[in-house]
């Protein structure tokens, strides 16, 4: 093999394997772009997109962000929330339910606010929640759905916390628990049931 044959064939190799690279980057571009986008750009702007504001009474975090569009969850959007709805307590990061997104969605939307929701609690680990259980003097469910990712307790500000209750009631998309004392609606994908 001569000098310049093996040049030609080493550019013929280098541009291939750099066109296939690009061709196998392409489809995450868009993706990355729009992920790395303040919730008030890119998807934001969409017509259907759906926003959720959180501030984590706990940690002092917040989010907000675009979690959907349309009939699709925004899978970026659904690792973030799962970090930062991760048990408090251990740092243990559990799946949540999309489902439990668009209730909160729906609730806020009932409720005609945009304020961010007051996270008391997400995910528990049951570690976390068998410790509650038997510290607390009851109010912790043995299986509760904080353990699957099914479960939140929360609060918004400048909003009555009955109003919240009731709107949550209202779209019966799962379980609602009213803690007055504590200041908190638990909301649930579980069964609908209320307490």
């Amino acid at each position: 093999m001569t000098d310049a044959t093996r040049k030609t064939r080493r550019h013929f190799l280098h541009t291939t394997g750099t066109l296939a690279l690009a061709a196998g980057l392409m489809p995450l571009a868009p993706r990355q772009a729009l992920a790395s986008q303040p919730a008030n750009q890119g998807l934001a702007s969409l017509p259907d997109a759906r926003t959720l504001d959180f501030d984590h009474t706990h940690t002092g975090e917040r989010v907000s962000l675009v979690y959907a569009v349309g009939d699709r969850f925004v899978p970026e959007a659904l690792t973030t929330l799962n970090g930062f709805l991760r048990d408090h307590y251990s740092g243990q990061v559990g799946t949540i339910d999309p489902q439990l997104f668009d209730l909160l969605f729906q609730v806020r939307r009932e409720l005609g606010t945009d304020q961010p929701f007051q996270v008391i609690s997400g995910y528990r680990s049951p570690a976390t929640n068998s410790r509650l259980r038997n510290t607390r003097g009851g109010g912790v469910a043995r299986h509760s759905l904080h353990m699957d990712g099914k479960a939140i307790d929360i609060r918004l500000a400048g909003v009555p916390l009955a109003d919240v209750r009731d709107a949550a009631k209202s779209l019966q998309g799962g379980g609602v628990g009213f803690y007055e004392s504590d200041q908190f609606v638990h909301i649930d994908t579980g069964r609908v049931r209320y307490w």
